[in-house]
């Protein structure tokens, strides 16, 4: 537990910062500071950091990037970081663009679920918010579908005047295919001038294009599900829809349970606050495991009350650096 109680037991993992997308609200702008590998942890290393934090209570570990389906070693460090004793879950967070040439691999390693960016259905818009192609997302979601993982599930990040008419599409769109969708609220962990406050859209405002709030019927946590979405159900639609509200909800951290390991080895207690533990320097000087159980303890006694996204201002590291 942390020093306010609150069990931490979901390390979030940046296996890349590279990414074969540039989205509005992740990536800096391209003259800006580069983006690429850098000196990123070992596949070794990731295993070490791993089987520390299972040691120490952690259950969940979500691989992100970047994109993470960039990283050439990715089934194989599933197929260890699922066998490490107390991980109950293996999840990953990708943009989708390499997913159906490579979901039945993920599948075969052992990863337990998938969930996939998708922030419009308009094909052209989709390009204009990331660069990439929004077949090869579609084919990726049904492929995922295909190798028969146990838990999909797509995201999309609330942009007011460019995806805003996308929110009602998007959840016929998980609808018909019996997948919950989250919508997300844009946080300010880009160095790009893109995202802005006049790019700000509220999930209530989001939600009443949905429907009026007393159609919105609370769904009961789920045993595997460990993220911070509040789920309802519309019953006229079938739909299961999340709502990530990190900056509308003063009670968003309350029980919040994670950590971050950016690609290139620093400890996050918080992805809104600059603080960071140098994990990378502690495994590569020594070859204990205990001085890596030490620096994920002092981290979660680091851990903040609540995040600062309200007052960091600009952001320390664009949110391809942090993993999600």
């Amino acid at each position: 537990m942390d020093r306010f109680g609150r069990t931490i037991d979901y390390l979030r993992v940046s296996v890349t910062c590279r990414c074969n997308e540039r989205c509005l609200y992740c990536m800096p702008e391209p003259n800006g500071r580069p983006v690429g590998n850098g000196d990123c942890l070992t596949a070794n290393e990731i295993l070490r950091v791993v089987q520390a934090a299972a040691s120490l209570g952690f259950r969940k570990i979500r691989l992100t990037g970047g994109e993470p389906l960039m990283r050439p070693d990715l089934c194989d460090l599933i197929r260890q970081a699922a066998a490490v004793p107390g991980i109950e879950g293996i999840g990953l967070s990708t943009n989708g663009l390499r997913l159906a040439s490579i979901a039945p691999s993920l599948a075969a390693a052992g990863l337990g679920g998938v969930n996939v960016s998708l922030d419009t259905l308009d094909p052209v818009a989709y390009r204009r918010m990331t660069g990439g192609d929004l077949q090869r997302v579609l084919d990726g979601i049904r492929a995922a579908q295909t190798a028969g993982f146990a838990r999909i599930k797509l995201n999309c990040v609330l942009m007011r005047g460019i995806n805003e008419d996308q929110i009602e599409p998007l959840a016929r769109f998980a609808a018909a295919r019996g997948l919950p969708i989250r919508f997300i609220e844009l946080m300010p962990i880009t160095t790009s001038k893109a995202p802005g406050r006049l790019r700000f859209l509220p999930a209530e405002e989001a939600m009443a294009r949905l429907g009026p709030p007393d159609a919105w019927i609370p769904s009961p946590r789920s045993s595997g599900d460990w993220g911070p979405a509040r789920y309802y159900r519309l019953p006229d639609r079938d739909a299961s829809i999340g709502w990530i509200r990190p900056l509308t909800d003063p009670r968003f951290c309350d029980s919040c349970n994670r950590m971050r390991l950016t690609a290139d080895g620093q400890l996050m207690p918080c992805l809104g606050d600059p603080t960071e533990f140098d994990l990378r320097r502690i495994l590569r000087q020594s070859a204990s495991d205990e001085p890596v159980r030490d620096c994920l303890s002092q981290a979660i006694a680091a851990k903040p009350r609540q995040h600062r996204f309200n007052r960091l201002g600009q952001p320390c590291r664009p949110m391809c650096t942090v993993g999600g």
